[in-house]
């Protein structure tokens, strides 16, 4: 899982994403393009990209703005997942 991190942050942030996290534990924050609130941004992603992530609100309130990704995933599954992301988030 840790390679997967790896491999999200690095894909995530070119795209100009802001991506925290994954170096100890299985698990990548992104910050919510363009102001979205959590739920909005999840909405975005599972709408416009197929990909899960769960609204950062969920965690407390210094979660809002975020959603976090698991890394714990299948190699193949993780690249599908960046590359729809890749392909069809619109920030």
């Amino acid at each position: 899982y840790m390679n997967n991190a790896k491999t999200i942050k690095q894909n995530l942030s070119k795209l100009g994403l802001k991506v925290f996290g994954g170096e100890h534990a299985p698990y990548i924050w992104l910050k919510a393009p363009k102001n979205l609130t959590s739920w909005e941004f999840f909405d975005k992603l599972l709408k416009d990209t197929h990909v899960v992530a769960t609204p950062g609100s969920l965690f407390g309130s210094q979660g809002e703005g975020f959603v976090r990704l698991r890394t714990v995933a299948d190699k193949k599954n993780v690249q599908k997942a960046i590359k729809s992301i890749k392909k069809n988030l619109k920030p």
